[in-house]
């Protein structure tokens, strides 16, 4: 049995991450987020602890994150860099070294061709915050980290990816939440998977210019 710290949790991947740890799994979860009344439906369940709290909160972070052994990050938005450096502080503080880190496709400049500079484009104000999260993480190599990089997301319930590492160029335009939720969940079943390397992920067969219903 393991404990996870799940920052983000009302992510609509986190979500589905929970879900599946609380039947597949006898890990104990905390889910961190703001205003866990939008988690309600866990607050009795003996094996979650849900804490409202801000992901930049270093004091409370890091109080979280006592005991825990793998911490998932599933924060985005444009105050990304600033939500990962607090991470970074309150695992060391918290003597925690093990984190898996929901990052973006273009955060490493990998995306090739037509649907590259689409990409760039479409998520212009969110890229810098996830270049510099990479940049961070792998500096600080004190924290064994698993960057994910996935696919534009869809709903679809369906399980089906393939993977890419950083010496290699992305491919495809989507992937499903399912999929990304899968990747996690083998993540923090097998902690030893993937030690600091930055991880692309996209349905197999779904190359173009850009995601089909865009």
């Amino acid at each position: 049995m393991s404990k996870i710290l799940i920052l983000g949790a009302n992510g609509a991947t986190a979500k589905i991450v929970t879900a599946r740890l609380l039947v597949e799994s006898d890990n104990d979860l905390t889910l961190y987020l703001r205003n866990t009344d939008r988690l309600s439906q866990y607050k009795d369940n003996p094996r979650v602890t849900l804490i409202d709290g801000d992901a930049t909160d270093i004091s409370k972070l890091s109080t979280s994150m006592a005991g825990i052994d793998i911490v998932y990050s599933n924060l985005g938005g444009t105050d990304l860099a600033n939500y990962t450096k607090a991470i970074v502080t309150a695992m060391n503080i918290a003597n925690v070294t093990r984190l898996i880190f929901y990052s973006s496709l273009g955060s490493l400049y990998e995306v090739p061709g037509k649907f590259g500079e689409w990409n760039e484009q479409a998520i212009a104000a969110y890229l810098p915050g996830f270049r510099e999260s990479a940049k961070f993480l792998t500096a600080h190599n004190e924290i064994n980290t698993t960057q994910i990089r996935p696919a534009w997301l869809t709903d679809n319930n369906e399980i089906s990816y393939e993977t890419t590492g950083t010496d290699e160029p992305f491919k495809g335009t989507e992937i499903s939440r399912q999929s990304v939720a899968d990747f996690v969940v083998k993540l923090i079943n097998n902690p030893a998977l993937y030690p600091n390397e930055s991880i692309g992920l996209n349905k197999p067969n779904t190359d173009g210019y850009k995601p089909v219903w865009m």
